[in-house]
């Protein structure tokens, strides 16, 4: 277990905690690694941290619990005899006047540009704790340049996390072509520059065409995945370069158009499975295109049927709980 700032390092350009091997097909040491790519372990666990083994054996359970009961309606315990309530769906504009629903929740969080994930959930956690309320965790990362919709789930609500975040999603962006950096988007500086003028609209159309359906992904070096022990973000800063698998993801949707006022932007709507990097889709794009780029905005715009128009602003949903609680 490392200090704060380590978990903070995570989360860097993890555009979705996701991006981690499925609980049904991984290993305890995957499902540690999904936990602490994506923050999980200290938003939504207080107090100390536990040794890695027991986290990894109460992580494994909870994987397995949540395939046999599903969040979305009550269901029976192995035994038969007690049930598990579906948790509450804070969404703006107004907080329940009973706030015992914050011991059962799922709220929807417009995440600005800036704060990272952890940002978010701390901000919630200062209120559930007079609340009495001791769980709080995001169901999946979205990285300080991104913006949009992040699941904060409180209380019994936290069991609700995996299934969140093996939801389909969706996002829209835009994408600079000509210009690629190492971390795939605009947090890093500018390190190759090839021709894009030669690009026409349907040869765009075309290549988004051939990147929707099953494909397979290579993750990121500036990511929270791990090599040999060590993130593979880490890695990146220091010069290295390491040899990564290719991933399957399935791309369900992927609409582009030029922007009419500068023909370098690529605008983009993309519905993806779990395990997607936006940003490596954005620059297999324009790779294909033989050219490089890379993201300059991103927002995640749904997770499942949740989406972030029924979002809460941050700042606004603090002021209207620490209202309700005075």
């Amino acid at each position: 277990a490392g200090a704060p700032e380590d978990i903070l390092g995570a989360l860097y350009n993890a555009e979705d905690a996701a991006a981690v091997a499925t609980p049904a097909a991984a290993g305890d040491g995957d499902l540690l690694e999904s936990l602490y790519a994506a923050d999980d372990l200290a938003a939504a666990i207080s107090g100390p941290r536990r040794p890695a083994a027991a986290v990894a054996a109460a992580v494994a359970a909870a994987a397995v619990n949540e395939d046999q009961q599903q969040p979305s309606s009550p269901t029976s315990s192995a035994g038969g005899s007690s049930t598990r309530a579906p948790p509450t769906y804070v969404r703006k504009p107004e907080i329940p006047d009973d706030l015992d629903v914050f011991k059962n929740a799922v709220l929807l969080v417009d995440k600005p540009k800036t704060w990272t994930s952890f940002d978010a959930c701390n901000a919630i956690k200062k209120a559930m704790q007079k609340l009495g309320v001791k769980k709080v965790g995001h169901a999946g990362t979205l990285d300080p340049a991104a913006t949009g919709l992040l699941i904060i789930c409180t209380g019994s609500g936290t069991k609700s996390i995996e299934s969140f975040m093996a939801a389909h999603k969706e996002y829209s962006g835009t994408l600079k072509l000509g210009e690629g950096t190492p971390t795939l988007d605009a947090e890093g500086e500018v390190n190759e520059s090839l021709p894009w003028e030669h690009i026409t609209d349907e040869q765009i159309t075309q290549a988004a065409q051939k990147l929707t359906g099953d494909i397979e992904q290579v993750p990121p070096m500036f990511s929270a995945l791990h090599h040999n022990g060590q993130r593979l973000h880490e890695l990146a800063r220091a010069g290295v370069t390491v040899e990564r698998q290719a991933r399957p993801v399935t791309i369900t949707r992927f609409d582009v158009h030029r922007d009419p006022h500068d023909k370098q932007l690529v605008h983009f709507y993309v519905g993806c499975s779990k395990g997607t990097y936006i940003r490596t889709l954005g620059h297999d794009l324009a790779t294909s295109l033989g050219t490089t780029g890379h993201l300059v905005a991103l927002r995640r715009e749904a997770i499942g049927d949740a989406r972030v128009d029924d979002a809460w602003d941050v700042e606004t949903l603090m002021d209207k709980l620490f209202a309700a609680i005075r």
